[in-house]
């Protein structure tokens, strides 16, 4: 049986540090801090499981859920300074976690993207409107429905209350879903964060299923996802988290619709 070697796990954390947070990785002064180098740099960030841009996307959402206001900032400018992200895709991010996490929890992604693209010298991003063109109401219901049939994979609630009506069905469909700034997969590890920090059962249960369902996300995926998450979320949401994929994965390979 071969030994893994403690430091050659810490030269990877402080290396995986620099790298991901674009900032040199400072000398752990507490335990707390070297768990920080030593596991979820060294060990976390690294698995092959989940691609790079997937975790950015992961980490910015569920540390933003948590006000983690530091470690969102460190994480915009690491995907910025990559090229995971540019600055325009996470301002995108920030309407999306506005709307799925709450605006207060958006607006700690859009403050760090401005403090982390002024430190990097970065030009403002282009600000396209929420709708540019006039639109008639009926069109704008029609394209709501559908898209949330596209996006969740079945049908959505019919609009007999202002949540349902204006805010689900006309805004988060109609407009945020569909507009071109920010790619479905990526919407989708921002939408799961931010219902995964919700603990509701419901958005948990549907927006996991529906992940793999439409294909953004494969089942292996789905629970790396899981420990992705559960570095801001904490082990007893991603416990809530990891029983809903491993719930609705089997259904999605059986071919199953997703029951409420």
């Amino acid at each position: 049986m071969s030994l893994l070697d403690p430091a050659e796990r810490t030269a990877r954390g402080v290396e995986n540090q620099a790298k991901i947070l674009a900032a040199p990785a400072p000398e752990p002064a507490t335990l707390y801090q070297e768990s920080w180098r030593d596991f979820v740099f060294a060990e976390v960030w690294g698995r092959p499981a989940l691609d790079l841009r997937s975790r950015y996307l992961i980490s910015i959402s569920a540390a933003a859920c948590s006000f983690d206001r530091a470690a969102v900032e460190g994480y915009v400018r690491g995907a910025l300074s990559g090229g995971e992200l540019t600055l325009a895709e996470v301002r995108e991010a920030a309407l999306h976690v506005a709307v799925y996490g709450g605006w207060t929890k958006g607006g700690v992604i859009d403050a760090a993207a401005t403090s982390a693209a002024e430190g990097l010298g970065l030009p403002a991003a282009a600000c396209p409107p929420i709708r540019a063109e006039p639109w008639d109401a009926e069109a704008r219901h029609a394209a709501g429905q559908a898209g949330f049939k596209k996006v969740m994979t079945f049908g959505g609630p019919p609009p007999v209350t202002a949540y349902f009506d204006a805010g689900i069905n006309n805004f988060v469909f109609a407009e945020m879903w569909c507009r071109p700034g920010l790619d479905e997969r990526s919407r989708r590890w921002l939408t799961l964060s931010c219902v995964g920090e919700s603990a509701s059962q419901t958005p948990i249960r549907s927006h996991v299923y529906s992940a793999m369902a439409s294909g953004n996300a494969t089942a292996e995926e789905m629970y790396e996802f899981v420990l992705q998450y559960a570095i801001h979320a904490g082990w007893p949401r991603g416990s809530v988290m990891q029983g809903a994929v491993m719930e609705q994965a089997p259904r999605v390979a059986k071919g199953l619709p997703f029951e409420a």
